[in-house]
């Protein structure tokens, strides 16, 4: 029988109070209720992700077995107090107790490391089983712990590192495919003059701005030992050193997506750029990364690097770089088959996000039915699959094998892939389940995901305002997952809306200009209160947002079989083919900072079409929609309008968005005793209150709630900004265009 390994990264853990030295000694017991012969104890030991090193694994120690809580009479079962315990690492320690009996199991550290003692778990076995779980623990300086995480039940999948279900997979043979309802258009949309293009033209200059090819293809020629040109600056040693590959994979992601709509010379030279140079530093066997694959449980590389190349590279290749297809299918046709598998999802830090990347590859043209049947035998999580769809809470902010952390909706949306390739209704049930919850419990005013990485757990509608919430990589993700869900269900306008809101509301709010991309979206104080400078150091939100700012175009427009949905409004022109004729639709606006938008068909002969036009949830009343400006329909917020006629060329479309404000009183848990918050939207538009330039509190207002609304009015020559009557320091403007001042999302309201 080999070594007992656990998957404790991040887990829940115990840990004591800190030590002033390594030398001081600390204890931690377990009341088993009454008295038992005990077979063996077993520590599980708390890892670091990026070390693997166990954490607070007691150097020295000794295990007791009492029938007195005090232990003034024991039976020594364990003694390992005369040298240095080596460092277990993930290695679950086993140290028989020959039987002895007692109701009371004492785990004392006479050398500690980093000062205290951690483990993930304590398991007193007797007769088989684990007979701790659900017994009170005390310890040295809290006293008593009562059930705690030391003696909780064993997680729903074990605490192994092993996942390894082949009784998951479903047979080829048996699969019965899911068609979208609409399909996203792959290219064949131009915008025009508006924020979207400025926001995709600011991107462009900051992935060319950032890192040069030989940057972000240094960790590929070393891992290959190719010749490394020397580099001029000094990189990020965790987003290069921990991730290696994951610049690349950034740049791809960004450039790829950008080049299917506006091209640009140096970006698709630089693109191609990064994919030859990974190229050369192909293995024969196919293998690409920029680690040794010994080194893929170090870190996030199973999931985070993997993932990110691997989205970087499918991006490059629907940009127009065609030799990733086969750099993709060498890749995975050595990972489909590697040996890491069984232990990739565990053992490999936040493993789970790395099922996207198999089930995005098996919808590329050279996928395969074992990209995504990897995923259902290694990663596939039964329990986790019946609580989404259950719509149980705990499954979102009480994972069991990781800290809270927006990056299980990345793990949310491979699920959806399998249903569209398999047609099993079990996937879809979760991911409904899933999304629900999270619109419905983990989702700020303004659409930021209100859960964020951190060992602290966010509780459904705690809504926290002064602790990090609202990454972008996780509303990057919360609109492709929605994307998803519309193109399903395309008459659904609910998921266009959250779309839209992340877009403004998150994915442009954190840009900063060219400069770089904020990681996190705070609604109150400072939007990113730890890193107050604009990144360019690869992080996560990076990579996720230059995702999406190079994808902006694909958002306005979706096809279907019987015509065309627009979705979201900008300047901008859509080519597509129905039934083998050529059409084009131009819109003219300059949504959001005016409501007015007229659609125009260029055809070369009369076609037959549906032309569905959302009416957005937010729109303050039924909204007219006319043909060549003659009234057809008044839309009900929240549903599409269907045109459906022959049309002409030269036919036009037209209506105007009643937009309007919307006052929403804060609930969550960082509420002030006296004093209501309020947040203020303007159609779909987080609005942000800011005071003088030099303020360093956050403005409040001292204004009734229900008069706040009629004291704004618009300030001149500056479009969605609006002025307090009665507080003529404060101004509302659009969150997207706060930088670094001090401001509040959800202001105080009232005297």
């Amino acid at each position: 029988m080999g070594v007992e390994r656990v998957a404790t990264q991040f887990s829940p853990q115990y840990q004591s109070k800190t030590a002033k030295s390594d030398t001081q000694t600390r204890w931690v017991q377990v009341d088993l209720g009454r008295r038992r012969k005990i077979d063996a104890v077993k520590l599980l030991p708390m890892t670091i992700p990026w070390s693997g090193d166990a954490k607070g694994f007691p150097a020295r120690f000794k295990i007791e077995v009492s029938d007195d809580p005090a232990f003034q009479t024991a039976i020594l079962t364990t003694d390992r107090r005369g040298e240095d315990y080596p460092d277990p690492k993930d290695a679950v320690g086993i140290f028989p107790s020959g039987g002895a009996e007692g109701r009371y199991v004492r785990l004392t550290a006479t050398r500690l490391r980093q000062k205290c003692l951690a483990l993930t778990k304590l398991e007193v076995i007797s007769e088989g089983r684990d007979v701790a779980v659900g017994c009170p623990a005390a310890d040295s300086e809290s006293g008593n712990l009562g059930v705690c995480v030391l003696t909780r039940p064993a997680r729903p999948q074990g605490e192994g590192v092993v996942t390894d279900n082949p009784g998951n997979v479903i047979p080829r043979e048996q699969w019965q495919p899911v068609r979208y309802a609409a399909e996203t258009p792959l290219g064949g949309v131009r915008l025009g003059e508006g924020l979207f293009k400025r926001t995709m033209e600011n991107n462009i200059r900051y992935l060319l701005d950032s890192f040069t090819s030989d940057e972000m293809l240094h960790a590929f020629r070393q891992r290959a030992g190719r010749p490394m040109p020397p580099l001029s600056r000094p990189l990020d040693r965790f987003w290069f050193g921990e991730l290696p590959g994951s610049a690349a994979g950034r740049f791809l992601m960004g450039a790829g997506n950008t080049l299917r709509w506006m091209d640009n010379a140096e970006l698709r030279r630089r693109m191609d750029e990064i994919v030859d140079g990974i190229a050369d530093c192909r293995r024969p066997d196919g293998y690409i990364m920029a680690y040794n694959e010994d080194t893929i449980f170090t870190g996030e590389r199973a999931a985070y690097t993997r993932a990110w190349v691997t989205h970087g590279l499918i991006d490059a290749g629907l940009g127009g770089n065609a030799k990733v297809w086969s750099l993709l299918r060498g890749y995975y046709d050595w990972y489909d088959r590697c040996p890491y598998l069984p232990e990739v999802m565990r053992r490999g830090h936040q493993g789970i996000q790395g099922m996207i990347a198999n089930t995005r590859m098996y919808f590329t043209p050279v996928g395969r039915p074992e990209d995504l049947q990897v995923v259902q035998r290694y990663f596939q999580e039964n329990y986790w699959l019946d609580q989404m769809a259950a719509r149980e809470d705990r499954a979102i902010w009480l994972y069991p094998y990781d800290r809270p952390h927006c990056y299980l909706l990345t793990s949310i949306e491979p699920y959806l892939d399998l249903y569209r390739a398999t047609g099993a209704k079990k996937y879809l049930d979760a991911v409904l389940g899933a999304w629900q919850l999270y619109h419905d419990k983990w989702e700020h005013v303004g659409s930021s995901i209100a859960i964020c990485e951190d060992t602290t757990p966010y509780p459904p509608k705690s809504y926290c305002l002064h602790r990090n919430t609202g990454e972008l990589c996780g509303n990057v993700f919360w609109a492709k997952l929605s994307q998803r869900l519309h193109l399903l269900y395309p008459e659904e306008e609910k998921y266009v809306n959250e779309i839209e809101k992340s877009i403004y509301n998150v994915g442009i709010a954190n840009q900063v200009g060219g400069k770089g991309i904020r990681y996190t979206a705070r609604l109150v104080g400072h939007k990113d209160p730890q890193l107050q400078h604009p990144h360019c150091v690869n992080t996560c939100c990076e990579g996720q947002g230059t995702r999406l700012f190079g994808s902006l175009p694909e958002y306005l427009y979706s096809v279907a079989q019987d015509g065309l949905y627009v979705d979201l409004f900008a300047a901008s022109t859509i080519d597509w083919e129905q039934a083998g004729q050529r059409l084009k639709l131009t819109t003219a606006t300059q949504f959001p900072f005016a409501p007015q938008v007229r659609m125009t068909l260029s055809i070369a002969r009369a076609t037959r079409t549906k032309i569905h036009v959302r009416i957005p949830a937010w729109a303050a009343a039924d909204t007219p929609v006319s043909v060549n400006d003659r009234l057809q329909v008044a839309g009900k917020p929240g549903t599409y309008v269907t045109l459906d006629r022959s049309w002409l060329n030269g036919d036009s479309i037209a209506l105007s968005l009643p937009m309007s404000f919307t006052l929403t009183r804060y609930e969550g848990v960082d509420r002030d005793p006296g004093h209501e918050r309020y947040a203020l939207q303007y159609g779909p538009i987080l609005m942000a209150l800011h005071g003088p330039a030099d303020a360093q509190a956050e403005p409040s207002l001292a204004i009734e709630p229900e008069g706040l609304i009629q004291a704004l009015a618009a300030v001149a020559g500056k479009p969605l900004h609006f002025a307090v009557r009665g507080a003529a320091s404060c101004e509302y403007l659009p969150y997207w265009e706060v930088g670094d001042e001090v401001f509040s999302a959800f202001p105080v309201v009232g005297k």
